[in-house]
């Protein structure tokens, strides 16, 4: 009995210093922590922010500095699930996301997939699980993005749960067919401390779900050492050899901005409220600023409103997976052509959006169906279901 118990205590307290030890190490960190691990204090200038910004980003048309560019040409894009429930908020480094997508995953609650490639966030989260619709545009980014997760919807043969009408929703499944499993596809439970960890700070107001977080450098520092994957493959495959950028452009003259200055938009009637979306449009520096459930949407990483240049709003039929899973996960038609609403330097535009498969890049038209460059900057991606009212 006296064995029992201090093997018990022995336990407690490994659980204990090991949980201690990932806490101090990744959350009591003050300051601004630089992609190069160093913590610059609070109120002190990023060197690499005052040069010249002369380097076009891939993704999104930003221009960059060369220090900047160093780093990106060395990787690949990577796709990090965030979840966007109320518990999530702020969530950490959807602002040095080069694009961001964002649709309902199940009851009515909206989920992000980042996509990093330009930019470094030294803090991402909460990660959250894998969905069908969000590997549907991630497979635009190239051969093998990688893609950030902690497990996914899936179709457990065993049991049968979430294997009905053909497997629809089986996000795992999927990446095993598509040969990611274990290589391209980061999948917390395959990618151990300290790459992935929890933020132990959130733990005493939220669930344990809400409380995953990684950063940008060491996800694609694993890449690189763990699945030998950089701008090429192991087989020296860049992975842009099919990837097409969009076309960029640069802010519009004053003379030429728009009057659409707020965007409010939903996605379901349950949790209405707190999932209801706002832009607001600011002409002085021509960027659009998110608000989300009433409130602005900031980032905790730098306490600052979530801003982009574009916001683009796709029209995308929606179905449920009825795949047996409580909640109910939710498909999108995410090929093809569908209406779109496009925001850009205060206008808005009415148009469509065409993807011909799901290894094509979407592409926005007007109603000349002349194809919209996109303004240099953040780019953000709304899919809503068809029939969904947006009011600017």
């Amino acid at each position: 009995m006296v064995n029992k118990k201090i093997a018990v205590g022995i336990c407690f307290v490994l659980f204990f210093a090991t949980s201690y030890a990932s806490y101090s190490y990744f959350s009591n960190q003050t300051g601004k922590t630089l992609s190069s691990g160093n913590v610059v204090p609070t109120g002190v200038v990023d060197p690499e922010s005052l040069e010249p910004k002369t380097e076009e980003c891939p993704l999104n048309g930003k221009m960059q500095t060369k220090k900047q560019k160093e780093k990106w040409v060395t990787r690949r894009p990577m796709g990090i699930a965030i979840e966007n429930s109320k518990d999530a908020r702020p969530q950490s480094g959807l602002s040095n996301a080069d694009v961001i997508y964002e649709a309902v995953v199940e009851g009515g609650i909206t989920r992000f997939l980042g996509i990093f490639y330009c930019q470094d966030a030294p803090f991402v989260g909460p990660v959250r699980s894998a969905r069908v619709h969000f590997m549907k545009v991630l497979r635009e980014y190239g051969d093998y993005p990688l893609y950030a997760h902690v497990g996914g919807a899936n179709c457990d043969a065993e049991s049968g749960s979430g294997c009905a009408n053909g497997a629809k929703a089986d996000a795992l499944g999927i990446i095993r067919k598509l040969g990611w499993d274990g290589y391209n596809d980061l999948n917390q439970f395959g990618v151990p401390f300290p790459y992935y960890w929890r933020d132990y700070e959130r733990l005493p107001n939220v669930a344990t779900e809400h409380t995953v977080y990684s950063s940008t450098s060491k996800l694609w520092d694993y890449a690189k050492t763990k699945r030998k994957l950089t701008n090429i493959d192991e087989e020296g495959v860049s992975w842009d050899k099919t990837f097409t950028s969009w076309k960029f452009q640069d802010d519009a003259k004053e003379s030429d901005k728009g009057t659409a200055s707020k965007i409010e938009l939903g996605f379901w009637n349950t949790f209405a409220s707190e999932m209801g979306v706002v832009w607001n449009y600011d002409s002085k520096t021509n960027t659009y600023k998110r608000a989300n459930g009433g409130a602005p949407h900031n980032d905790k990483n730098t306490g600052k409103q979530i801003i982009s240049k574009n916001v683009m709003v796709v029209f995308a039929k929606e179905s449920p997976a009825n795949d047996g899973y409580d909640g109910g996960h939710i498909l999108y038609q995410l090929s093809g052509t569908g209406d779109a609403l496009i925001f850009q330097n205060g206008n808005a535009i009415k148009g469509t959006w065409d993807k011909e498969d799901e290894e094509t890049r979407m592409k926005f038209f007007d109603e000349k169906d002349k194809e919209l460059p996109m303004v240099r900057g953040q780019i953000f991606i709304e899919i809503l279901p068809v029939g969904n009212k947006v009011t600017y």
